[in-house]
């Protein structure tokens, strides 16, 4: 019997994209009034405003027109995947990356395990801080010389890069677009609450990180020999390139959190780091172009599929049935008791990620409805962030939607049915985790 193989991300999100322009022909449409809110600086749903509103099937056309409208939509996105990532295919064309692992694979003689927990704190803490995600695009090539070189499953490079920053996320105190919007939407002291997620985000970490690293013993091949004369280079030069590197991360994450810089400011940030950084590194201007080039090629599928992922939601917009979809999987809410209640917050934002792939745009979506729920239920506003928190956040691992975990799985060359297979018994225990610490905040009053 031939093997059933698991369709092509592209397949699948084109299947996506028709299966959302049926639901408008089946689902009714249906919108919330919306209002300004000052807090968030962004267009906030109503509450107990939902109403139905004229129908708006979309065509087969018209679901098509919408991949060139979910690009543009994810521009600010799709660019900075185009200029962070050739960025760094500058600097891998330095040859520094390549000397710097080698260096690294010589002076940690035989104990590389610790490279896993290593990398995935570092890339936990840009989930924890920045929401990271499209980001680790353009590092991905530089993980993959990493991996091959200790002899690691090209998989484990996506675990401890966009999986460890997900989950990161997913349980942040500090993180501005998930918990930061919806404490700002339930009207909770910013930061309130921390030291309980602290203490979850260091067992949800732990649990991450030895679940990778047993992954990547059971999968470990021969590594992969040094390049020949990849000792060689300037000391001083790869350690100006390394420090520039890391000077645009930190600056990054400083004008993230202090300055409010978004994409624009961070593509500009690190294409001027890549000009530098290959002028430095020995490549002069025209190898400095060439190896642009290579990196807006090697990253174009990359970015369309970061649209065509957008454009879905696109399609449920333009059939106006974002709305009856998030109204639909709310409303039962209302009548659980206390405790089910806030599980069923969590497994709400589940399925509400799906169609709305975004972790803001789905708090701006839901937490207007979902507060006056809780109160009226006697639930902490506190416990229904978190219920936000987990349920969204950690889809953000599974959902073929998510157009960054697409992206970076076919920059890695690991297909998607493969991560899910790995990702999946993590992704219920996770989920069940974070289902205790909703469970404990009810139990101990978080406020």
């Amino acid at each position: 019997m031939a093997k059933i193989r698991f369709p092509h991300p592209l397949t699948l999100l084109l299947g996506f994209i028709f299966l959302a322009a049926a639901l408008s022909w089946v689902l009714p449409a249906g919108e919330f009034q919306r209002r300004d809110d000052p807090a968030t600086g962004r267009s906030v749903v109503i509450p107990g405003t939902f109403h139905a509103v004229p129908a708006a099937p979309v065509s087969p056309f018209r679901a098509l027109i919408s991949i060139p409208k979910g690009l543009e939509d994810a521009a600010d996105v799709v660019f900075v995947v185009f200029l962070v990532g050739a960025s760094f295919v500058v600097v891998d064309r330095t040859g520094v990356l390549r000397r710097g692992v080698d260096r690294l694979v010589a002076g940690l003689q035989g104990r590389t395990l610790v490279v896993i927990p290593a990398v995935s704190i570092l890339s936990a803490l840009g989930g924890v801080m920045i929401n990271m995600q499209e980001e680790f695009i353009g590092l991905i090539p530089a993980l993959l010389i990493l991996t091959r070189r200790m002899g690691f499953d090209p998989l484990v490079a996506v675990a401890m890069s966009l999986g460890a920053a997900a989950v990161g996320s997913a349980f942040s105190p500090i993180n501005p677009f998930q918990v930061g919007i919806a404490q700002k939407l339930a009207q909770l002291p910013l930061l309130s609450g921390a030291p309980f997620r602290v203490a979850f985000l260091v067992l949800a970490l732990a649990v991450w990180i030895w679940v990778t690293m047993r992954y990547a013993v059971r999968t470990r091949v021969a590594p992969e020999a040094a390049a020949a004369g990849a000792v060689e280079g300037s000391g001083a030069r790869d350690a100006v390139v390394l420090l520039l590197v890391l000077g645009t991360f930190a600056l990054y994450v400083y004008g993230s959190l202090k300055l409010e810089w978004g994409f624009d400011e961070m593509g500009a940030l690190f294409f001027a780091m890549g000009v530098v950084a290959g002028l430095v590194g020995g490549l002069r201007v025209g190898g400095t172009v060439e190896a642009y080039v290579d990196g807006f090629r090697d990253l174009a599928f990359a970015g369309l599929l970061i649209g065509f992922a957008r454009a879905i939601y696109v399609v449920l917009q333009q059939g106006r049935i974002v709305d009856t979809i998030v109204h639909g999987v709310v409303t039962p809410i209302a009548g659980l008791p206390v405790a089910l209640s806030a599980l069923g917050m969590m497994a709400a934002h589940i399925l509400i990620h799906f169609p709305v792939p975004s972790v803001s745009g789905q708090a701006v979506l839901t937490m207007p409805v979902l507060v006056p729920v809780s109160d009226l239920l006697g639930l902490s506003r506190q416990v229904t962030v978190l219920a936000y928190q987990y349920g969204a956040g950690l889809t953000e691992l599974v959902a073929p939607t998510n157009g960054a975990l697409m992206a970076i799985l076919i920059a890695a060359g690991v297909r998607y049915d493969r991560w899910l297979r790995f990702v999946l018994p993590l992704f219920a225990g996770l989920l069940g985790l974070g289902a205790v610490a909703v469970i404990v905040g009810i139990v101990t009053g978080l406020r």
